[in-house]
């Protein structure tokens, strides 16, 4: 949570990934702040900004998994969030003992 007390998109994207992926490490990163007026930043105020995401996750979820069908199981994990105006994320996700 925000230090003002309110749900950030950040707390939202953390416990999506969180329940549908159990994960043993998970670190989701606000970098919206680096994308400021580039095309797909925006300050809506649904999103105070948080546009632009940085995920680093492993999870057991990923063993077997090809690295598109990990891309596309995060992104359909969050699907309302890119509806709602985040714009992008960088994904850095695999399974234990991958690196």
């Amino acid at each position: 949570m925000s230090q003002s007390g309110k749900r950030t998109v950040r707390d939202a994207i953390e416990d999506k990934l969180s329940f549908a992926f159990a994960p043993q490490f998970l670190r989701v990163i606000d970098e919206s702040h680096q994308h400021a007026g580039h095309a797909g930043h925006s300050g809506r105020a649904d999103h105070h900004g948080e546009t632009h995401f940085r995920v680093e996750m492993i999870s057991e979820n990923f063993v077997g998994k090809s690295r598109v069908e990990r891309h596309r199981a995060v992104n359909n994990a969050l699907a309302e969030e890119f509806a709602g105006g985040v714009h992008a994320l960088a994904l850095e996700i695999s399974a234990p003992g991958e690196k």
